[in-house]
């Protein structure tokens, strides 16, 4: 009996831990190629994939402790919250702007020089980072923009209208 409940266990562990690689290695991927579309850098490319392989790591440890037996659900999941609501909250600002990032790469609304007019900033966008873009005007002055007010705002993309119009159908 204890010979079959070890093979479950050894089993439901390889299931887990292939379950959470699969899952991190699609959305490195598809991040990456719609990064790669909009222009973002290989180092900020690599720091990203980075911290998802990490990110994911990290919840397979936790899967494989706690189908181990090792700690109880009411610990796990005691612990998880208290982790979550305190890294959520101490990182708000950044996770928003770092979503909004990706959001705006996976939506393909802007790409490394796009003609664009946020808040009635105009300029070519020369760069896409994690948390915020960046502008060149006409005058040659730089303007930094997070991601989320890009996201959130009105935000015209003169270059891209034919390639969003598209998309629509």
């Amino acid at each position: 009996m204890a010979f079959v409940s070890v093979i479950e266990l050894i089993t439901r562990v390889i299931v887990a831990v292939a379950a959470f690689a699969l899952i991190s290695e699609f959305l490195i991927r598809a991040i990456t190629s719609a990064a790669r579309r909009a222009g973002v850098s290989p180092a900020e490319l690599h720091f990203f994939r980075e911290g998802i392989r990490a990110t994911f790591i990290i919840l397979a440890i936790v899967a494989v402790i706690h189908l181990s037996g090792l700690t109880s659900e009411f610990t796990a999941l005691t612990l998880s919250g208290i982790v979550a609501v305190t890294l959520s909250l101490a990182l708000q600002t950044t996770l928003s702007n770092m979503i909004s990032g990706i959001l705006l790469l996976l939506d393909n609304a802007i790409r490394i020089n796009d003609s664009i007019e946020y808040g009635g900033i105009k300029g070519v966008l020369v760069k896409i980072g994690l948390r915020n873009s960046w502008v060149k005007t006409a005058e040659g002055n730089l303007i930094i923009i997070s991601n989320s007010q890009i996201a959130n705002g009105p935000l015209i993309n003169h270059t891209a209208s034919e390639r969003l119009l598209k998309r629509l159908g």
